[in-house]
């Protein structure tokens, strides 16, 4: 009976956890990609559908697109009707010019075979702002190893892993002198997480680099380009 007991404490304890770190996380990309009723939005690397229900919530108009057909399958189960979702990969996306409002790439880009690619790809199909978010190995999260929990990320290693300056030269390659957002969250050891710690509150999220998670935004602007056709004759 005692075991039993613990084991629901200890699921208890868990749940809070999950729930806290989830919403520090949402928070974080929430500001960050500003997202108004109605605009469309592509998750890049959308994994099992998490962050798409996220915008969703927000009323957005929202598409996906995973690499993984087991993690598209999972979405699909979470999200049935509610997504338009497709499969492929990051670094070639079969959508137009122009037209997103929002495109995410929330831990996408260390699994990516080609991040500059990748991120070429985000702003090509972008009409409004770019959103990446990626996990910080050198946060104490990172170094207990406990980076895959943040958003059960599949079993697969990441590839590689960035900093903020990695990211910032990706970007900025591409759209010189582009304003960058940036912060990060979740400062503290996993093990302080079981209850939401005040200590978190208080530290700084914008232009913080030490979190286990941090994300930047960034606007895209484009040209709309035209194609007139010869007047006939009556």
């Amino acid at each position: 009976m005692t075991r039993g007991v613990d084991a629901l404490r200890g699921n208890d304890r868990e749940g809070s956890r999950r729930a806290y770190v989830e919403g520090r996380i949402n928070s974080l990309l929430l500001d960050l990609a500003a997202p108004r009723a109605g605009e469309r939005l592509l998750g890049i690397g959308c994994g099992k559908g998490d962050p798409l229900s996220l915008f969703l919530r927000k009323g957005c108009d929202v598409t996906g697109i995973e690499a993984s057909p087991f993690l598209l399958d999972l979405a699909r189960q979470q999200l049935g009707q509610r997504a338009e979702l497709h499969r492929g990969p990051a670094e070639d996306l079969p959508f137009s010019d122009n037209s997103f409002d929002i495109v995410t790439l929330i831990a996408t880009l260390e699994f990516s075979a080609d991040p500059r690619q990748a991120v070429a790809e985000a702003i090509r199909v972008c009409r409004g702002r770019v959103l990446i978010a990626t996990l910080n190995r050198l946060s104490l999260i990172g170094l207990q190893g406990r980076l895959p929990q943040l958003l059960a990320l599949p079993s697969a290693e990441p590839r590689r892993f960035f900093h903020l300056g990695d990211l910032a030269g990706l970007i900025r390659d591409q759209l010189p002198g582009v304003r960058l957002q940036w912060g990060s969250v979740l400062f503290l050891p996993w093990g302080r997480y079981q209850n939401a710690p005040a200590l978190e509150a208080w530290l700084p999220v914008m232009h913080n680099p030490f979190g286990a998670l941090f994300a930047l935004s960034f606007p895209v602007t484009f040209s709309l380009l035209t194609i007139q056709e010869a007047i006939r004759d009556p």
